[in-house]
């Protein structure tokens, strides 16, 4: 599967009846009933590691893109009607800031690595607290309650998986509990953003910008108001978009199905 297609139902594992392994691409798998496939005696595998240092990556280039106005300012520079630049257009600072990482995975963990790099002050809320020599690492603090992360944070960055827990976590309230000059990042999943909280959240400067990599659906479609907002950075879900990483899921997917043809233990299952 890449990019969720085929759909795997009902319907398909009828039509199917010597499948054995469906071999998903990139982390989540909350585009599969894990039940129904086992139902059907159907194995399942993703790529879980391979894309977290460029998830990672992607999540500072989002950060610093939408911190330092990177794509207003690059629509200003070659606008023909551009004829100086204006001296109080001014973005705002990474270095030294506070980031907030919801979602301290092995993607959160590898965001705290860079951002450690820039100096930050590092929050993070997770269903686990990590390890302390893991947070003495990057410098992080745990926030048992989200709400406290999401009130002291400078940016706040989204690296969960997609569950019934996640879907919508970041919503009116939590939108609100944030400083007025605060930006959002989303490389996680697009529902569990509330995108009509977003573009109220936006518009009356409840919290500055956003920069997301994921939305629902995706593409969004062409009259959304977040496609039109100057403060919003979107890209096309492209955390994993390498040559190098998108090649190394290819091969493990690969390794998943001969392993699952062969009756072997299949390489990452998901269980």
């Amino acid at each position: 599967m890449w990019y969720h297609r085929p759909v795997v139902n009902e319907e398909l594992l009828q039509s199917l009846p010597n499948l054995r392994i469906v071999a998903s691409s990139g982390v989540g798998i909350d585009h599969l009933d894990l039940n129904l496939l086992s139902s059907y005696g159907v194995k399942v595998s993703n790529t879980p590691f391979v894309v977290s240092t460029d998830t990672a990556d992607l999540g500072m280039a989002l950060m610093l893109a939408s911190s330092r106005r990177l794509v207003e300012g690059y629509e200003m520079a070659i606008s023909p009607d551009t004829e100086y630049f204006p001296a109080d257009w001014l973005g705002v600072e990474v270095s030294g800031a506070t980031l907030g990482i919801v979602g301290m995975g092995t993607i959160g963990y590898k965001v705290a690595e860079r951002a450690k790099a820039f100096e930050m002050k590092i929050l993070y809320h997770n269903r686990n607290r990590r390890k302390k020599e893991e947070e003495s690492a990057v410098g992080a603090v745990y926030c048992k309650k989200i709400d406290d992360l999401l009130q002291q944070s400078d940016f706040v960055l989204l690296a969960v998986n997609l569950t019934p827990q996640t879907q919508k976590l970041i919503g009116k309230r939590e939108l609100e509990l944030m400083k007025p000059t605060a930006i959002l990042i989303n490389i996680s999943r697009g529902l569990v953003v509330d995108h009509d909280a977003l573009v109220e959240a936006l518009q009356k400067k409840i919290i500055k910008a956003a920069a997301l990599d994921v939305t629902d659906p995706e593409p969004l479609p062409r009259d959304h108001p977040l496609l039109k907002m100057k403060n919003v950075i979107i890209t096309p879900h492209i955390g994993s978009a390498t040559k190098k990483t998108r090649r190394i899921m290819m091969e493990e997917m690969t390794e998943s199905i001969e392993a699952g043809l062969a009756g072997l233990p299949v390489p990452h299952e998901v269980l």
